[in-house]
């Protein structure tokens, strides 16, 4: 089932930035969902009734985050699979225009549009979240959102 499922590390693509003060920390996301480096829990897991590690709820995960950096004008968060298609990368989810005044999102928020972003086509076409699921008979994956 989803035992191939594993989240390893989140971090957050920053948007256009303004001069060089930064917040009082480290930019940090995190999510109340999971555990960095523990398996995904299945409500976060894709749905394909052909795939016998796809039977999840499709449900996004909650995301916050801190520190953004002073100046920055919006966010933007990108959510793949780099083992997936064979080494190609899978992309689960891309959001852009995430104003810094937004500190999250809510479980479930992002698995349909929002007005808290703009949503950039995933491997599947659509400008929202979609749960992983990896191919029967793979190794784990790792899922991670890229800093830029």
């Amino acid at each position: 089932m989803m035992r191939a499922t594993r989240i390893l590390a989140l971090a957050a693509a920053f948007g256009a930035l303004c001069g060089a003060a930064h917040a009082a920390g480290p930019f940090t996301l995190t999510s109340p969902s999971f555990k960095d480096g523990a398996m995904m829990p299945l409500k976060f897991a894709g749905s394909t009734a052909t795939n016998p590690n796809c039977v999840g709820g499709g449900q996004s995960p909650a995301l916050a985050w801190t520190d953004i950096p002073d100046g920055t004008k919006s966010l933007a968060v990108m959510m793949i699979d780099p083992e997936g298609r064979g080494g190609l990368g899978v992309t689960h989810w891309v959001a852009y225009g995430v104003a810094p005044t937004v500190a999250g999102f809510a479980e479930g928020e992002v698995s349909k549009p929002s007005p808290k972003y703009v949503g950039g086509k995933n491997q599947g076409g659509f400008g929202w979240f979609t749960g992983p699921c990896t191919p029967p008979g793979t190794s784990l994956h790792h899922y991670t959102c890229r800093r830029a």
